[in-house]
């Protein structure tokens, strides 16, 4: 029996809606240059950097092992600074979860920013933890990128 969730974490950040946008859309490629220790490349497989429908893979570290995550990007909101990755192969898939979305929003809150990362995932059965750890590393990933270059 498939268990469906959905995890959902908030990191205040102070750089704008669209730097974040136009980083994990159209130049995720640059975070290995920001983030050496937790992402190493990321490549184009199919389509144009950043269209819907387009394949990337992930290359990074997460809990000390060496990692890849495949993903199509199944949508695009310019003014709502969202996109949703599809995961379609990659550890998280082929080890752990029937399915796994992930989400990256962000907006406005207070006189701040918000980035919000929401995952939408199938476990195969209860004994699969929650990705909490990859959440974890996920907000972490958006303070590293926050603080790059703030000074």
């Amino acid at each position: 029996m498939a268990l469906s969730g959905k995890l959902i974490a908030y990191v205040e950040i102070s750089k704008t809606g669209d730097v974040f946008h136009d980083l994990f859309r159209h130049s995720p490629h640059k975070m290995a240059e920001m983030t050496p220790d937790k992402i190493h490349d990321c490549e184009l497989h199919e389509g144009e950097r950043g269209d819907v429908g387009s394949v990337i893979t992930w290359h990074y570290t997460h809990e000390g092992k060496k990692k890849t995550s495949k993903q199509i990007i199944e949508a695009v909101d310019e003014e709502k600074h969202l996109i949703v990755f599809k995961v379609i192969g990659g550890d998280l898939v082929e080890e752990l979860y029937k399915s796994f979305t992930a989400i990256l929003h962000v907006e406005p809150k207070g006189d701040g920013k918000v980035a919000t990362w929401t995952f939408e995932f199938e476990k195969p059965d209860a004994s699969v933890p929650y990705p909490t750890s990859l959440m974890d590393y996920l907000c972490n990933l958006v303070k590293d990128l926050d603080a790059h270059n703030s000074s």
